[in-house]
């Protein structure tokens, strides 16, 4: 069995849990809903307030599949309960980011700004001039968003100019006078 894929994931009250005969899976929750379709070898079934996952085989295929897709309607679950958010932290001089609508502007030493739309169901917001948050209910979406923001300037190892996430350790290195 599955160590991740054997878990029942619990669906709090207020979030409905549909499955149609083709195993596609749709989440309704307080925060807006979200749609997986599974492979119709994993079998779906809802129990008190929980849905419960199980494999035909203990065939490798069929292992990994049975612990992704609990992973990816956990997800779904949790998305549109609490939502998902990365935390970025823009380090330089002179950089900085701002939000205009659904627009994220950010100066990053460029000699021009640029510009990130967001998509449906995700938010930008900066709490100070140097730090965005991404928040959507969609962990994926959110999660690529910010590595795609992260990959426009990218901290660098000797001053540790750029663009990383909050909490994350960059490795220094010692400049030409370090020998």
């Amino acid at each position: 069995m599955s160590r991740i894929g054997k878990l029942p994931i619990p669906v709090p009250a207020g979030v409905t849990v549909t499955v149609d005969e083709h195993n596609m899976v749709v989440v309704k929750g307080p925060k807006g809903t979200l749609s997986q379709q599974v492979n119709p070898d994993i079998k779906i079934s809802q129990e008190q307030g929980e849905l419960l996952l199980e494999r035909p085989t203990d065939n490798k295929p069929h292992k990994s599949m049975h612990g992704l897709y609990r992973s990816l309607l956990n997800n779904m679950v949790v998305g549109v309960t609490t939502g998902f958010e990365r935390n970025l932290e823009l380090v330089g001089t002179g950089y900085r980011a701002q939000v205009d609508g659904k627009k994220l502007t950010l100066s990053v030493g460029y000699s021009h700004p640029i510009v990130f739309e967001a998509p449906q169901d995700v938010t930008f917001e900066t709490p100070a001039p140097t730090q965005v948050v991404v928040k959507g209910i969609n962990k994926q979406v959110v999660g690529n968003l910010a590595a795609d923001i992260r990959a426009t300037r990218p901290p660098e190892p000797y001053l540790g100019k750029g663009i990383k996430y909050k909490g994350e350790h960059i490795r220094r290195k010692e400049g030409k006078s370090g020998k």
